[in-house]
């Protein structure tokens, strides 16, 4: 497990695994009859197809939005043999429904829960139904009511809002008025893909939730950039999740200014700030706590900044710095990095064409402790370098060389015989 796991929500359902999704919408109709699904370099399963009764094309929108599920399976590899079958032949096996509802079989639904549509039932029916409960059902099913679970909401330590409250399901004065009541003592707070946030939400959540620890606002896109200062009050935050906001410098200065106790930073395709050198150098100067920082497609961060963050931060874990394209290991910036940070377990370097020998060979010195290594992408990387790096990280459990030209499969092949514990990631193509 890498430094930057978090724990999962103990109330999730053991059988939903699903962490991201995708949404597409057609301007007509459709019936699907079969899902072609063509994946490029993302690994993972689709778990789960659902189906919405609103479009966002549509003028005359339902009273209330349903998602109805297609389709549910828990997660299953492929053969590589069949991700290129003939299209031909899938045609022809999806002609009849029979064929069709064997796809969609009722099996899938089996952990399919539902309310059966009793809330559409009228008020005055509810009322008849319920009168032939005896009373200790009645108590229990009291236990449900929105009335009983007021009291115990105002002690939540967790919440997880994630992917909700899109197309007005949650409104930013309900969460505003429900974070008044039941967030003061709220310690970690989920909000990724978060859609009806607003600056006024922010604020609510910097003044009522004090004592919070963790904050996730990931491609929560819709909050405007000056809304972001108010974190800087949250003294206690440990990990902030900023991956793809609009978050500016101005704002980010003034968080890392205030909150000293940061351990764990996502500044992922932050494509608003300005200088990340002067990012990294506020990083150095104040967060000396800091364990694992992502700056994924930062694009403006020179060798000098990066040495200033290894040299403040040395409890440095995780670094992400994939597809950062200013920096260069001719500048040595990589070499230097692994002198300073020998607590590093994970660091990518993905598609950074100009990682080097020496650069792995630094890393197999210092950095012992190396658990996920990702190299995605260089041409100057060679087997005999790898060897010496697997030698010398016996914790190393991720090697991804996908796209690196001097590894080629018989190299991927020795390097896999010898280290069976290792997971060695190649692409199939070059």
């Amino acid at each position: 497990m890498c430094p930057s796991a978090r724990i999962p929500f103990t109330r999730t359902p053991p059988n939903f695994q699903s962490q991201d999704y995708v949404e597409l919408a057609f301007e007509e109709q459709v019936y699907p009859t079969a899902i072609h699904i063509l994946e490029t370099y993302h690994p993972g399963a689709v778990v789960r197809i659902l189906a919405c009764s609103a479009s966002p094309y549509s003028q005359n929108q339902p009273s209330e939005v349903r998602w109805e599920i297609l389709w549910s399976e828990l997660p299953s590899k492929v053969n590589l043999s069949q991700a290129h079958d003939d299209e031909e032949g899938e045609r022809e096996s999806y002609n009849s429904m029979d064929s069709l509802n064997k796809q969609f079989s009722t099996a899938a639904f089996k952990d399919w829960t539902s309310n059966g549509y009793f809330d559409k039932l009228p008020y005055e029916l509810i009322q008849l139904i319920l009168s032939h409960l005896t009373v200790p059902d009645l108590c229990r099913l009291s236990q449900t009511s929105l009335e009983y679970l007021q009291s115990r909401c105002i002690l939540v330590q967790w919440l997880n809002l994630s992917w909700t409250g899109n197309r007005g399901t949650i409104s930013f004065s309900a969460f505003s008025r429900f974070l008044k009541v039941c967030g003061s003592e709220l310690v970690r707070l989920e909000l990724s893909c978060g859609h009806f946030l607003n600056e006024a939400c922010l604020e609510v959540i910097a003044d009522t939730c004090l004592n919070l620890q963790e904050l996730n606002l990931s491609s929560c896109d819709k909050i405007p950039s000056q809304a972001f200062n108010h974190i800087a009050k949250l003294c206690n935050v440990t990990r902030l999740i900023l991956y793809r906001t609009k978050i500016e410098q101005t704002a980010l200065l003034s968080i890392l200014n205030f909150c000293l106790e940061l351990q764990h930073l996502s500044l992922g395709s932050c494509v608003r700030i300005e200088d990340y050198d002067t990012v990294a150098s506020m990083m150095g100067a104040k967060c000396k706590k800091l364990r694992t920082l992502d700056l994924w497609r930062c694009k403006n961060i020179s060798e000098n900044g990066l040495a200033e963050l290894a040299a403040g931060c040395p409890l440095l874990e995780e670094l992400d710095l994939g597809w950062c394209p200013t920096l260069q290991s001719s500048t040595g910036c990589f070499a230097k990095l692994a002198r300073k940070l020998p607590n590093l377990q994970k660091l990518f370097l993905t598609a950074n064409r100009s990682v080097c020998d020496s650069d792995i060979e630094e890393l197999a010195a210092n950095c012992t402790n190396l658990r996920q290594l990702d190299i995605l992408g260089t041409r100057m990387v060679s087997p005999a370098s790898l060897r010496k790096l697997l030698e010398s990280c016996k914790e190393l459990s991720l090697l991804d060389v996908s796209f690196c030209s001097q590894i080629d499969h018989r190299a991927f092949l020795e390097l896999n015989a010898s280290f069976p514990n290792v997971l060695i990631k190649k692409s199939f193509t070059q």
